[in-house]
């Protein structure tokens, strides 16, 4: 499984827009094949701050399956006008932390 992780920093002003285009872009997400599941965070601290985690089966899921489909156009339409700057997109691996044997 893979982590998408993307701080998203939107302009002043437009949270509450982004945060209902954000609801109708969670429909084109969820329906991509390797998906598991996201979700999105507000900062406490710092206004117009977000997180999006996204859970995918693989790496390329995200990378080429997502990002290289026709419904990434409509999700890009919706959302990337409200981030200043744009987000840097990372993917991580889960770390097994099991105890080690005695």
């Amino acid at each position: 499984m893979i982590l998408e992780v993307a701080i998203l920093q939107i302009k002043p002003g437009m949270a509450s827009e982004f945060e209902s285009s954000f609801r109708k872009a969670s429909s084109i997400i969820s329906s991509m094949r390797g998906y598991i599941e996201h979700e999105l965070q507000k900062c406490v601290e710092t206004d117009n701050k977000y997180i999006l985690l996204v859970r995918w089966e693989t790496l390329k899921d995200h990378t080429v399956g997502f990002r290289g489909s026709a419904d990434y156009q409509q999700w890009k339409e919706l959302l990337h006008h409200f981030y200043d700057p744009f987000p840097e997109v990372e993917h991580y691996i889960k770390i097994n932390l099991g105890q080690e044997p005695l």
